[in-house]
């Protein structure tokens, strides 16, 4: 029998090209793995790229021959930072978007089939290969990483995902070229998810294979201590945010989005399912909060009580945004401050400051913080009060 020497070209070349999309793999000291995860790559397309993640082993010298792209430096920079990389040339070579595939043989590059059947319908999607982590190999800590990791992603982003963790992805990387990241190790691929879910790009889940070979055999770069406290720093950081800022703008922009900004305000102003009372009062205690000197804390403080005094939510965090403008309300505290307490000294000599300087200064920038916050509230609430109260009463005559 002859051998068949006709030219196969890889099973989803035509994919590939018509998404403008790659596969990269990121990798340091895989050479256990790394040419055969390559091999199986090209089984599928030939738009491979390999970053080297500055490997010390035989890894570099085993690729060199490969029909592949490399991306390469010397110094250990850790899997975000060389996914970053990845992306930033990816995105030079015309790519849209890259498919992640972790390089420990984990694993199977033919389940790229599965996101490309779901991408004409989730063009902007970032899709995350979900695995099955009954595997009776599967290292217990993985399951607790991923488990702890999930909760996290949902108090973050009220999103719940099945496996935050898989490094088997296809990211819309056309997405983020004007996005800065932060992160280098690991972590990356926390804070890339949650960040893509605070833009509202849609995440969804892919079922994939996956291979854990036993633990003699298994390769990790993985440091547990170091790196769970990185993640953890990050989960901290990233919680902040979204109860201090993503979540009370959501709140605001939802209502808005639905409808044209203009239609939306008129209807948060002027709904007839709430008196004026409800609606002069939210917006009054949405400037005292937005003014009342517990920076970085108001809404977590307003919020609740907003709730609680029943008053419209968004009206009170639309009002309490006036803190976006920080150096005029604290010159203004401290100005007011100042006033009630008679100090006529109103520079403050910072090359040559006491302590009783600070504590005086302190003193009245909260004291005139309070008393404004009070003032500028009441007067929000009797403005708005008169001015609805005018254009029902108009309404009514009309």
């Amino acid at each position: 029998m002859e051998k068949d020497t006709t030219y196969h070209p890889p099973a989803l070349e035509q994919l590939f090209a018509k998404y403008k999309a790659c596969i990269l793999l990121p990798t340091y000291n895989n050479q256990q793995t790394i040419v055969e995860v390559i091999r199986q790559s090209l089984l599928q397309t030939s738009h491979v790229i390999v970053i080297n993640d500055g490997s010390t082993d035989q890894t570099l010298e085993m690729i060199k021959d490969e029909p592949v792209q490399i991306v390469s430096y010397n110094k250990n920079k850790g899997k975000g930072y060389a996914l970053r990389q990845g992306f930033t040339y990816a995105i030079t070579e015309g790519y849209d978007y890259a498919i992640t595939i972790d390089t420990d043989g984990q694993h199977y590059p033919d389940d790229c089939i599965h996101f490309f059947n779901l991408l004409e319908d989730h063009l902007d999607a970032l899709m995350i290969g979900s695995r099955n982590l009954s595997h009776h190999n599967v290292p217990g800590k993985s399951t607790f990483g991923n488990k702890f990791s999930n909760f996290w992603f949902k108090i973050e982003t009220g999103k719940v995902m099945p496996d935050t963790q898989s490094g088997f992805r296809l990211y819309p990387i056309y997405k983020y070229k004007n996005t800065r990241f932060f992160t280098r190790k690991y972590e990356f691929e926390i804070e890339i998810i949650v960040r893509s879910a605070w833009q509202n790009i849609p995440i969804i889940a892919v079922p994939i294979k996956v291979f854990y070979p036993s633990k003699d055999e298994r390769v990790t770069h993985f440091r547990p201590f170091k790196d769970f406290f990185r993640i953890s720093v990050l989960n901290t950081f990233l919680v902040l945010i979204a109860f201090l800022y993503i979540k009370p703008r959501d709140l605001i922009l939802r209502p808005l989005k639905e409808k044209r900004i203009k239609n939306g305000l008129k209807e948060l102003l002027f709904d007839p399912h709430e008196t004026t009372l409800v609606r002069s009062s939210s917006v009054g205690f949405g400037i005292f909060m937005g003014i009342v000197p517990i920076w970085g804390f108001q809404l977590l403080v307003g919020i609740p009580l907003a709730i609680m005094m029943k008053m419209n939510k968004t009206l009170f965090i639309v009002a309490a945004n006036i803190s976006i403008f920080p150096p005029i309300i604290w010159a203004a505290s401290l100005a007011t401050g100042k006033i009630l307490y008679q100090n006529p000294n109103w520079k403050i000599d910072f090359h040559n400051l006491k302590w009783e300087e600070v504590l005086n200064t302190g003193k009245e920038f909260f004291v005139g913080g309070t008393v404004l916050a009070l003032v500028a509230g009441f007067l929000a609430f009797a403005v708005t009060h008169i001015l609805l109260a005018g254009r029902k009463k108009r309404s009514l005559n009309s």
